[in-house]
């Protein structure tokens, strides 16, 4: 993904400096190899977080322990780091990468991978199976710039169906970000949407870059740079027919990844740019119910 400009980098933090303290607990530095991280996600069965990078970064995920420690780096065989953009979880245990980063929204190859759980302790893997997908409202490749809705760096694993978060490159950006359901099986698909939320701030602030879903399936995450949007409540897989509650962290940087670590258990990963960043970090959901 494009990198945050360093002149909005620097006003924005100061802005945020100039509020509350940040909801945030610093844990750990992130290894170098995660210097551009884009996806992160917990694995109960091995207490391993699996990470990855995006695009220009090797086809590999890595296992953190939970002192940062690089436990696994796993080679993800016969497949190209097109643009990787998060790591998610079946109820089984089994990894999917998501390889749907589009900033010019002109790619014809948008792919998720699925990783077998039991591979996990390989140094190498090759997919289980691939499932490609296209968005049916999508005509042009690539739109134009008023109609950039196709671009996504979330997405969840939910009843055997994954759910797409996009995120909203389009000319006067609104804070639109578009839902979309694919099954979770080998092959061609076409994504279906299923509704839209209209997130408050400016690109920096509002534009969506990863997603998680809570352990017991009655949260769904997305988040920003500086903000994050919890939907609960919801009656169906359109999530954004829920309750939302928005959290303010008081603390901006290029986030990119989340993930929950038990059902009142946030983890965040932001990228390191320039001398900010590249580290995890912990949010209580408890201490802002």
């Amino acid at each position: 993904m494009k990198k945050i400009v360093p002149l909005v980098l620097f006003s924005s933090l100061i802005a945020f400096c100039q509020r509350d303290a940040s909801v945030l607990t610093e844990l750990y530095l992130l290894p170098k190899q995660l210097k551009e991280v884009s996806g992160i996600v917990f694995s109960e069965s091995s207490n391993l977080i699996w990470s990855l990078e995006d695009s220009g970064n090797a086809n590999v995920i890595y296992g953190l322990d939970e002192n940062g420690k690089l436990e696994k780096s796993i080679t993800i065989s016969q497949t190209e780091n097109v643009d990787w953009e998060d790591i998610t979880k079946d109820k089984l245990g089994n990894l999917y990468i998501g390889d749907f980063g589009n900033n010019d929204n002109e790619r014809q190859d948008l792919a998720i991978y699925k990783i077998a759980k039991d591979s996990l302790k390989n140094q190498s893997v090759i997919p289980a199976y691939k499932i490609s997908f296209v968005y049916p409202e999508q005509t042009e490749f690539p739109p134009k710039k008023s109609k950039l809705f196709y671009d996504v760096e979330s997405f969840i694993e939910y009843q055997n169906n994954f759910y797409l978060f996009t995120k909203n490159r389009s000319k006067g950006f609104d804070g639109t970000t578009l839902l979309y359901r694919i099954p979770n099986k080998s092959g061609a698909h076409q994504a279906q949407l299923l509704g839209e939320f209209k997130a408050d701030g400016d690109f920096q602030n509002a534009a969506i870059t990863s997603a998680a879903i809570s352990p017991d399936g009655k949260k769904v995450v997305l988040l920003s740079h500086s903000q994050l949007w919890i939907f609960e409540n919801f009656t169906s897989d359109n999530f954004f027919s829920g309750k939302v509650k928005n959290i303010q962290l008081n603390h901006f940087s290029q986030k990119e990844a989340i993930c929950f670590k038990d059902n009142k258990t946030l983890l965040i990963a932001d990228e390191k740019v320039k001398k900010t960043g590249g580290k995890l970090y912990q949010l209580d959901l408890n201490t802002i119910d």
